[in-house]
């Protein structure tokens, strides 16, 4: 699907085709899983290169951030789905040459529709130019992942909550419970994972468009000026996705901490249920060995034709018993 947009007055107008007059004012090209025709349509109109799908997901820094036929491309990781249990991350390129913004996406995103929506309220500020666009969407963006954030926050304080003040008295139960806990936790793992390699793509990203920027511009104080809330967001954008990067890093190592301390409450009631067996074991041991002894079928036994032996025997295995029973309980192993 291709969307065109032109800035009209604070608001997005949309332009049906290239064939429009009013196709050479737009700022915004949006490729959301676009056909092939719809890609050449664009490399034509604007003579780039789109990169593919499989382009788009290559880790190496210059396959991510490079300029190539007058344009600058910048691809970072998104993350979409991110209140469901299996979140996706997808690549999203923005490509600037000139005034126009290309965005190249295969999943769509709710910050995209966010952006798009304050727009169309008059709360996103300029949309006059494809770097303002940009620049829109990547604080839409950082805005959907400090909310990730903080409903991350809140569920790791809730599970650490379950896992200490879990006053279930069924063993099995108070097991179930905490292999459960931990398959929460390993889910919220896998989210902040992806969360932060997202903050750093964006990181990165801001990094290399204001390098660019500062290597373009030149001694005119009008074009400074233009460029200075420019610069002022792309500067405000880093210090947010760092912050949140240091953040997700706190996360992280609190999630890990409860993944120990949930694998450490089971093992210990492992633990204490072998500790039952083997105590039962070596409380059974005793009468087990008196009855038999008392349980060979010799001709000569002494007590064999005792009136008393069978009351004998049995309260000797009493006795047997309760003593390591008393020991243990004394020692406090019990």
């Amino acid at each position: 699907m291709l969307r065109i947009y032109a800035g009209h007055n604070g608001r997005f107008a949309t332009i049906e085709n290239f064939d429009r007059p009013e196709a050479s004012e737009a700022v915004w090209l949006d490729l959301l899983d676009a056909s092939s025709e719809d890609v050449k349509r664009v490399e034509t109109h604007l003579k780039i290169a789109i990169p593919t799908r499989d382009e788009m997901a290559e880790i190496e820094l210059s396959d991510r951030l490079y300029n190539e036929d007058g344009a600058e491309f910048m691809t970072m990781t998104a993350i979409t789905d991110v209140e469901g249990d299996d979140p996706v991350k997808s690549p999203i390129t923005f490509i600037l040459k000139g005034q126009t913004l290309v965005t190249v996406r295969h999943v769509d995103s709710k910050p995209f529709v966010q952006y798009m929506a304050k727009v169309q309220r008059g709360t996103a500020g300029q949309c006059a130019s494809g770097e303002a666009i940009m620049i829109g969407v990547i604080e839409a963006i950082i805005d959907r992942i400090a909310d990730t954030l903080e409903r991350i926050g809140d569920e790791a304080d809730a599970i650490s909550r379950e896992v200490f003040r879990n006053k279930s008295e069924n063993a099995t139960k108070k097991t179930h419970d905490l292999q459960s806990l931990i398959e929460q936790i390993g889910l919220k793992g896998d989210l902040l994972t992806k969360v932060r390699e997202s903050l750093i793509s964006i990181t990165r990203l801001a990094a290399y468009h204001s390098a660019v920027e500062i290597s373009r511009l030149s001694s005119e104080t009008a074009k400074r000026k233009s460029k200075k809330d420019i610069r002022e967001h792309i500067k405000l954008i880093q210090r947010d996705a760092a912050s949140l990067a240091d953040h997700a890093i706190f996360l992280s190592g609190k999630i890990n901490f409860l993944l120990d301390a949930t694998l450490g409450l089971i093992n210990l009631q492992q633990n204490q249920i072998i500790k039952i067996f083997s105590v039962a074991a070596v409380v059974f041991l005793p009468p087990t060995l008196v009855a038999s002894i008392y349980g060979m079928n010799f001709d000569v036994m002494p007590e064999l034709h005792w009136t008393l032996g069978y009351p004998w025997a049995l309260g000797l295995m009493a006795l047997s018993a309760i003593v390591p029973y008393w020991f243990f309980k004394r020692r406090g192993w019990l």
